[in-house]
């Protein structure tokens, strides 16, 4: 069993919207995964839920703009700043757009609230569920 996790040498995700470096695999824990997410200016993920996964940002560098709300509308935004903490229950559809003219970089802890997901095991499994959803090529994200 693994205790600590380096940083030094990441496994880098780019997807078209942001890029997650990975530092604790779902498959290393037994319910929950860490990563570095950095989304450059004026760009942001697109609206999505986790409904099994309740997530917590760190914002470490830049400022972005929080959007809560359905895939139609969103209804609560807000200014997060670096040294805030950010919480996504599940089921929340949610995106962060980078409103600052340097990256907007935060520190994201997925709790899976009923234990590591079964039909994606590892967050390269999910990755590829992700990619086929958004239309992405698998083999240009993961690098």
């Amino acid at each position: 069993m693994k205790y600590v996790f380096g940083t030094k040498q990441l496994t880098r995700y780019e997807f078209p919207t942001h890029f997650n470096d990975l530092i604790v695999d779902r498959s290393e824990s037994e319910a929950s995964e860490v990563f570095i997410v950095v989304i450059e200016p004026n760009k942001a993920p697109p609206s999505h839920k986790h409904n099994d996964t309740e997530q917590i940002f760190y914002i470490l560098e830049g400022q972005g703009v929080l959007e809560i709300g359905n895939k139609k509308a969103t209804n609560y935004t807000e200014t997060v700043y670096p040294g805030e903490v950010v919480r996504i229950p599940p089921k929340t559809y949610h995106t962060i757009h980078c409103q600052s003219n340097q990256p907007l970089k935060y520190l994201a802890i997925d709790c899976f609230v009923e234990g590591r997901p079964k039909t994606e095991p590892t967050w390269d499994s999910h990755v590829k569920v992700l990619c086929k959803e958004q239309g992405w090529d698998y083999s240009q994200v993961k690098k």
